[in-house]
């Protein structure tokens, strides 16, 4: 069954859209050339029955995340399948994270997805420790604090080498 095609920050994707596992349709359709994964993707049932206006997002998606480096779409797939494994819970608290993210200033957010993705490389009582650090507490925030000790919290992917987290 097709899942939506990857995005960036996967907690933006709808909720038990469809059955099956993250990224499989991804996945199981990723080598095939964008004509041939537009006729798979029109010829399952499933999304046959979505509505056409879904349809047409997925189709976006799906161009969206052909057109990103191959290292950019295996990235995407690992946070997809992250995604698919978080509770119901964990679901709502990174889209509530992501909801005030947004909230920020710019050169705010950039700099709180930075230390984030920096945390990522850590082990969980190293992400604790430099959170509460000096160096943390007049860097960021009272709110910033609070906003990166809830995605300390969240089950994060390793850090990639040299990853450029896209603006939001």
């Amino acid at each position: 069954m097709p899942r939506p095609p990857a995005q960036v920050h996967p907690q933006s994707q709808p909720r038990n859209q469809n059955p099956g596992h993250a990224g499989e349709w991804l996945k199981q359709h990723r080598n095939l050339s964008p004509e041939q994964q537009k006729k798979a993707l029109q010829s399952d049932p499933h999304f046959r029955s979505l509505p056409p206006q879904r349809q047409e997002q997925l189709q976006n998606r799906l161009q969206r995340f052909n057109s990103l480096p191959p290292q950019q779409q295996d990235r995407t797939l690992r946070r997809m399948e992250i995604w698919e494994h978080l509770t119901p819970e964990q679901k709502q608290q990174a889209r509530q994270l992501h909801n005030q993210m947004q909230q920020l200033p710019f050169d705010r957010r950039q700099a709180v997805r930075n230390a984030v993705q920096s945390l990522r490389a850590m082990p969980p009582d190293a992400r604790q420790r430099t959170i509460n650090s000096d160096a943390y507490k007049s860097r960021f925030s009272p709110q910033e604090l609070d906003m990166l000790n809830n995605a300390s919290r969240m089950p994060l992917a390793p850090a990639e080498p040299n990853e450029q987290l896209p603006p939001q």
